[in-house]
């Protein structure tokens, strides 16, 4: 059987190895890609850190990456409709008996030479998107592409807050400038962060530490107070200042990860400025499509998304520079 290289992580000792792995068949309703370029996401840090474990991950360890862009390689048996070097990306993970599985997380990912996916996940690249701008569309766009326009039901005008301008919130702010959201406030500690921000479209990016915030969010929005606030930080401080500038029914949506509880310090007010929290998790299935879409009509451009590209042996360097933010990365790419 031929073999492949591929990063696995061993889950109960979080040890994240290069190996020589079989290189998988396409079985029925499946295809065989041969991976251009995989992204390197905060939520594989959690997975090697121990922040996240897989729910479902039929055995103990699994080929990492959710991110992933190439040709196809092979067709399984019954697959019509696609053709050997054509140039895909594919869908971060997909619903099997009723569940929402995650690539690279519940089943294999792409940080491997070759990574299986089902038809119903794969999608045409066109030439003009690079490979490592593509591989980034499933997850860092696609989330809070669904965050903004499926869970928050973000309209034209409506004055919107992002906290952590990461590889996902940075994302955020060029996404909520593309639907009409205004203004756009950013908070980030991280001064570099905050210009980021303001490069992707923000209207103003502030210091969370700073003891004026609120009152600089209510002159920016004109006395409003923010329709919709976005927590891609995880962090309960943020939950809590978000809610403290949230307009009468405005709604916080939680993209961060955390395994920390959710708590609400003063119901009270809560509750009286009829407040919504809305969870939020991945994208729907037309996202990555509509993401492709745009990105070639010229609505969207990820070419200052790409902080560095590395090989696939330098998975674990990879890992730890997002992990120290060193170099301030928005996303980093592995190439196989």
């Amino acid at each position: 059987m031929d073999q492949m290289r591929a990063a696995r992580l061993h889950i109960p000792s979080r040890t994240l190895t290069i190996e020589d792995v079989p290189r998988p068949v396409p079985g029925a309703g499946q295809v065989l890609v041969k991976v251009e370029a995989a992204g390197v996401c905060l939520s594989d840090v959690h997975l090697i850190d121990g922040t996240l474990t897989p729910t479902y991950l039929p055995g103990d360890s699994v080929t990492l990456g959710h991110e992933v862009a190439g040709t196809i390689a092979a067709l399984g048996p019954d697959v019509t409709g696609w053709t050997a070097g054509q140039r895909v990306v594919l869908q971060a993970g997909e619903v099997r008996d009723g569940r929402l599985l995650t690539r690279g997380v519940d089943y294999d990912g792409g940080w491997a030479e070759y990574a299986l996916a089902s038809v119903g996940t794969v999608f045409a690249l066109p030439d003009s998107i690079p490979s490592e701008q593509a591989a980034i569309i499933p997850d860092a766009v696609s989330t809070p592409w669904g965050a903004i326009t499926t869970t928050a039901g973000v309209r034209p005008a409506q004055a919107v807050g992002v906290w952590g301008i990461g590889g996902l919130g940075a994302h955020a702010v060029q996404l909520l400038r593309a639907v009409g959201a205004h203004p756009i406030i950013a908070v980030d500690p991280v001064p570099a962060a905050r210009r980021r921000a303001l490069d992707f479209g923000a209207d103003l990016a502030l210091d969370p530490a700073d003891p004026q915030l609120r009152e600089k969010v209510l002159e920016a929005t004109g006395n409003r107070a923010l329709e919709v606030a976005f927590d891609f930080a995880g962090v309960a401080a943020v939950r809590e200042q978000a809610l403290a500038v949230l307009a009468p029914k405005g709604r916080l949506v939680l993209v961060g990860l955390t395994d920390k509880p959710l708590t609400v310090t003063d119901g009270t007010r809560f509750s009286y400025l009829q407040h919504q929290i809305l969870g939020h998790y991945g994208s729907e299935e037309n996202a990555v499509p509509q993401l492709v879409a745009l990105t070639e009509g010229g609505r969207l451009d990820f070419s200052r998304s790409i902080t560095d590209v590395l090989p696939l042996a330098d998975a674990a360097k990879a890992v730890q520079r997002l992990h120290t933010k060193d170099g301030d990365p928005i996303r980093l790419i592995l190439r196989p």
